[in-house]
């Protein structure tokens, strides 16, 4: 078997490592560091079979295939899929710590950071899969799962898609293969999600909707969004139980209490870092995009907070006046501006709480400065924007943020 590797990331590792053990014959080219335009060039008729990693534009050709597909075609056990601009990290691992406290065999894969072609061969039918999936993941796909999820969907990724409609279609395959027999969960409060769901054939349930005080009480991650996420995962887990959530919050309250509870969040997702000095100090580098800082902020409206907040755009900068708009939240006393989208900020608003730091580490101690003279402040770094321009990628950028805070004095 001749084998075509558009990409060497994490999935394309994933790839090589689990068709050389399943094809001793298995032989692999690997197309890396390459341009879709210079990517499309080539000739790939000898190849059985092109798998491209998930931030590559579909090829559509007749052997072009992802290991996302791959994995839906031989996976032997229900699928619970979900999609969202943000938020689709934390509903898996709820949905995972629902199935775990029920003891059942559940695996979370996907863009959280596993590829699930580590688990195929691991799974029976009694087995459960939970994938987190990007519009990446979802560009081409031809399968839907038995249970799927769609949150929030606003303009992202634009910088690899060729336009909204472009990423929204994408997203919208999640339920495109759906049937009368599978479910889909979607935010009613969201109009791009609903409009997905008005073409689908799955039996629907919009959420959120009310679940009980103490249902609430143990989610305990801040902010509305994550009780949100928390309701969405308690559809799903009922979704694919066969019962509506009435009848899981009923008759599994117990159960669900101490799985919501049991999940204290991802990194780098509005994580608690320390407290110093009366200043508590959170980590959110995942905010790659103007929604998530707003919910950032929206979190801690009745707190004083200190903002760092830039880096790559991801927009050509066209969301730069909606976030300024989340910056005039009365709550944010000091903008600390940073990166390329900081300097961007500067120069095309005055505003007399920006400052602008030259490094992260000046951004820290800025903020730290900052907060200590307010008193009972929250630093908070929520970026929105990418972390290309000054670091790896957004696990370095948080990282990096966390060990400054940790070593501050």
């Amino acid at each position: 078997m001749k084998i075509a590797l558009l990409g060497y990331g994490k999935e394309g590792k994933s790839a090589e490592a689990y068709f050389k053990n399943k094809y001793q014959s298995a032989t692999f080219d690997i197309f890396e560091n390459e341009t879709p335009e210079q990517l499309s060039q080539h000739d790939y008729s000898s190849y059985d079979i092109i798998f491209r990693s998930p931030s590559i534009p579909p090829l559509n050709l007749d052997n072009e295939s992802s290991l996302t597909r791959h994995f839906f075609d031989h996976c032997p056990c229900p699928i619970i899929g979900v999609t969202a601009t943000k938020g689709k990290g934390t509903t898996c691992s709820f949905i995972k710590a629902l199935l775990d406290a029920e003891n059942r065999d559940a695996y979370l894969v996907g863009n959280i950071g596993t590829p699930a072609i580590e688990v195929l061969d691991q799974l029976t039918p009694e087995s459960i899969v939970v994938y987190e999936m990007s519009s990446f993941q979802l560009w081409d796909l031809k399968k839907s799962p038995h249970v799927a999820v769609i949150g929030q969907l606003e303009p992202d990724h634009l910088n690899v898609h060729k336009d909204y409609q472009d990423y929204l279609d994408a997203k919208a395959n999640i339920t495109k293969y759906q049937t009368e027999q599978d479910y889909l969960i979607y935010y009613a409060k969201n109009p791009e999600t609903t409009r997905i769901a008005e073409t689908s054939q799955a039996t629907k349930l919009p959420y959120p909707f009310e679940i009980p005080d103490d249902i609430k009480a143990a989610v305990k991650l801040p902010g509305i969004h994550n009780q949100e996420n928390a309701i969405a995962a308690i559809a799903a887990v009922a979704a694919s139980k066969n019962i509506s959530p009435d009848e899981y919050l009923a008759t599994s309250a117990d159960t669900i209490k101490r799985g919501l509870s049991s999940f204290h969040g991802l990194p780098h997702r509005l994580e608690f870092v320390r407290e110093l000095n009366n200043v508590k100090y959170y980590d959110d580098n995942f905010a790659t995009n103007a929604s998530s800082t707003r919910v950032a902020v929206n979190s801690f409206l009745d707190d004083q907070l200190v903002l760092i907040v830039g880096g790559r755009d991801k927009t050509d900068n066209q969301d730069l006046p909606e976030i300024y708009e989340i910056l005039q939240s009365p709550n944010i006393k000091k903008i600390v501006l940073l990166g390329e989208s900081g300097h961007v900020l500067a120069e095309k608003y005055s505003d007399p709480r920006f400052v602008i730091a030259e490094s992260l580490e000046e951004a820290v101690d800025t903020a730290k400065t900052t907060a200590e003279a307010l008193g009972h402040a929250i630093v908070l770094m929520s970026p929105a924007a990418a972390s290309f321009d000054m670091f790896k990628d957004v696990y370095d950028r948080g990282d990096q943020y966390q060990t400054l805070v940790k070593s501050s004095k």
